[in-house]
């Protein structure tokens, strides 16, 4: 079974997310920051990354440049998942390695749309 981590600092995010991955025959790890979600990393490189913006201690952007530079690190398709839609937002994530984004709040349809078009499903 493929395995995405959702990260993100919003426990309720975290739990929509995980309902609907689950759905989509993923197993599911959580962290609520990205040092948390480096740390699961190490020690098993997920399939997919569901990633939030704007979180405490490490945010997205910083943790999807530590992902990509980590062993291995090129390899999990990273969809950010973001309150923010200004264009130059979404151009810096995929500068640095998201493959993919939505905007919150985000429902079954949209995140199994955007996980097909990375290849996921």
């Amino acid at each position: 079974m493929r395995t995405c981590l959702v990260v993100d600092d919003s426990s309720v995010i975290r739990k929509v997310a995980r309902r609907i991955l689950e759905g989509l025959d993923f197993q599911i790890v959580e962290a609520e920051d990205g040092q948390k979600a480096l740390e699961v990393c190490k020690r098993a490189m997920p399939e997919a990354v569901l990633l939030d913006w704007n979180m405490p201690v490490m945010d997205g952007y910083e943790f999807l440049g530590n992902l990509r530079r980590m062993p291995g690190g090129d390899a999990p398709k990273v969809v950010f998942c973001t309150t923010e839609n200004d264009v130059a937002h979404i151009a810096r994530a995929l500068h640095a390695g998201a493959n993919e984004y939505i905007m919150k709040p985000f429902d079954k349809d949209i995140v199994a749309a955007k996980f097909q078009e990375v290849g996921l499903l």
